[in-house]
């Protein structure tokens, strides 16, 4: 995938800075000596982010910090899950310039490279705000509550047919009305594919059960969540599994076509991990943005103009983790939590077994 960046919006707001705008002041509530942060992150000049956010996700969280800290301009580079994390460990390795923070809603691969001691060790400020389980060692912070969504085609389906739970799933995809019609991630090339696999391995009970249904309805799979709501809502194919609930939410309330499904036994729950690398070149404004990014007001862009769900619980909006935890139902909602634990099926052995599973089952033909 080629990588995209954004840096109009910020560089413009980089060089209003440097004609004479007045530089941002403490934000409220923050220690005073936060402005130290500040006037070395002015001085810095930038931050550099690798990430699996989608630019038009991203704009509006930009343009916000931009407005926010005029002088630091943000080079945004957009790619998958997995071209984010190969693209750090390769740079790493040659000793290149690489990014200052890494976001990725691969949540295992973040915990890898937090793990193993690729994260600096900062206390955010707004820390208290989010939810114990979303960060680890004061290194890798959870940024949104996205969740595990079934989508189907609302046109091609009969009510009756719309699956309410992983049971409902496997039993609806089993019949011949569904064969070559089912799309998933491609859990060999998707972070995110591979870890809400891996996880439903460990909540559902019958998840083999899952896996050969897969392989029954011939299972078409895709590297993005972009490409699978395209062919559900083309009717190429008619339902979708762990599909990223945040993009398809937002597309299901202008695409007549697109239904989307919680299911009600249990909704796994992403949240896209950031860290600060720990030889970042700008690593002031790095915490700047980290702050920034789990602040009230950065959630509130999130919930709203970026849609991906704010995972703080005072913030109010169109997609806020509240509202979700609402729908479905508080002993219903499974939280990946960002921490190592969820590293155990990334081990070579276990990661081959498992894929070798997949294929023996879901990816027979």
């Amino acid at each position: 995938m080629q990588t995209k960046t954004i840096l109009a919006i910020a560089l413009a707001a980089a060089f209003a800075g440097s004609t004479g705008a007045a530089f941002a002041q403490v934000p409220a509530g923050y220690p005073a000596d936060y402005q130290k942060i500040i006037d070395a992150a002015k001085k810095e000049g930038k931050v550099v982010i690798y990430s699996a956010t989608d630019s038009k996700a991203a704009a509006p969280l930009i343009k916000d910090f931009s407005a926010l800290y005029p002088g630091i301009s943000v080079e945004y580079n957009d790619m998958n899950s997995t071209e984010v994390y190969n693209r750090f460990i390769s740079e790493v390795a040659a000793g290149g310039n690489t990014a200052d923070v890494m976001w990725s809603s691969a949540m295992d691969l973040q915990m890898r490279l937090a793990s193993d001691g690729y994260a600096l060790k900062y206390k955010s400020v707004e820390a208290g705000k989010i939810p114990g389980w979303a960060m680890w060692d004061d290194q890798a912070y959870g940024t949104t509550f996205e969740p595990a969504a079934i989508v189907y085609n609302k046109r091609l389906l009969d009510p009756k047919e719309v699956p309410k739970n992983h049971d409902d799933f496997v039993k609806l995809i089993a019949t011949p009305k569904f064969k070559d019609k089912v799309t998933t991630y491609d859990i060999e090339k998707s972070g995110v594919g591979f870890m809400f696999m891996s996880q439903d391995a460990k909540e559902y009970p019958q998840f083999l059960a899952l896996q050969n249904a897969f392989g029954t309805a011939k299972v078409r799979v895709q590297s993005s969540t972009g490409t699978m709501m395209e062919r559900i809502s083309s009717g190429e194919n008619l339902i979708g599994y762990n599909v990223l609930g945040s993009y398809a939410l937002v597309r299901a309330k202008t695409d007549p076509s697109i239904g989307v499904v919680l299911p009600k036994d249990y909704t796994l729950i992403l949240s896209r991990v950031q860290f600060i690398n720990k030889n970042a070149k700008n690593v002031n404004a790095s915490k700047l943005w980290l702050d920034y990014i789990l602040s009230h007001r950065g959630q509130t862009i999130i919930a709203n103009g970026a849609k991906l769900f704010a995972i703080r619980a005072d913030v109010t909006g169109e997609t806020t983790s509240a509202d979700l935890i609402k729908e479905i139902g508080a002993a219903n909602v499974k939280p990946v939590p960002v921490h190592p634990i969820i590293l155990q099926f990334l081990g070579p052995a276990k990661r081959m077994a498992f894929l070798k599973q997949w294929k023996e089952t879901a990816g027979k033909k």
